[in-house]
């Protein structure tokens, strides 16, 4: 088993590795290797879209999709089924970072090599197996000159100092902040590599829509 193999199984449902670490013995878990898995673009909303958990009306629609599609993914792959929701609670932040794939941001936000300031996860494969992994990348910040994150945020709620989660719930409730809710937030779009991963509008306004109305 590669990492090529499990991601030619996962974008039949345009999901795609988003990278993998090796596991060891303070994690707790019952495998070797976890290959954590997001959208893959373009096209990623529009097969979600066209989903029952999509259409049923029914609540967390995108979760209870994950929650299928990886679950028969790993049942392909002879792997188990991870989630970033419910419970246990697993920590796909620090795992995003072991990776080699993602890092943090200079606005503290996990950046992609691929997702850019888009990277969400949707799910993990654990395996059995130690599974070869390829060299780290570089992190797209290190060869970014404007760094367009660290100023793009129309009220400051995101920049080097940190995230003011007031501000930009504040923002978001007024006329300005719609073009936030409608096609995301403005520091995760203005990054160049987001910018080269094509997601849909209408996917960051159902996230917006997610966030806003847990606050």
């Amino acid at each position: 088993m590669t990492l090529a193999d499990i991601a030619q199984r996962v974008r039949q449902d345009h999901l795609d590795v988003f990278g993998a670490f090796h596991t060891d013995d303070e994690d707790g878990l019952d495998g070797r290797t976890v290959v954590m898995l997001g959208p893959h673009e373009p096209g990623f909303w529009p097969h979600f879209s066209a989903s029952p958990e999509a259409t049923d009306g029914h609540e967390d629609p995108l979760d209870r999709w994950s929650t299928r599609i990886i679950s028969a993914a790993a049942q392909n792959l002879n792997a188990t089924p991870l989630f970033p929701f419910g419970t246990p609670r697993r920590p796909f932040m620090s795992w995003a970072l072991r990776t080699g794939r993602a890092w943090s941001s200079p606005v503290r936000l996990l950046v992609h090599d691929t997702a850019g300031l888009w990277v969400s996860y949707r799910g993990a494969l654990i395996f059995p197996d130690r599974l070869p992994l390829p060299p780290a990348p570089e992190s797209p910040c290190e060869t970014c000159q404007t760094r367009p994150c660290l100023s793009a945020c129309p009220v400051s709620a995101l920049t080097a100092s940190g995230y003011n989660l007031a501000a930009c719930h504040a923002f978001l409730d007024t006329a300005d902040g719609q073009s936030c809710m409608k096609s995301g937030c403005n520091v995760r779009k203005t990054c160049p590599q987001s910018q080269k991963y094509h997601r849909m509008t209408a996917q960051s306004a159902f996230h917006m829509d997610q966030f806003h109305s847990c606050r």
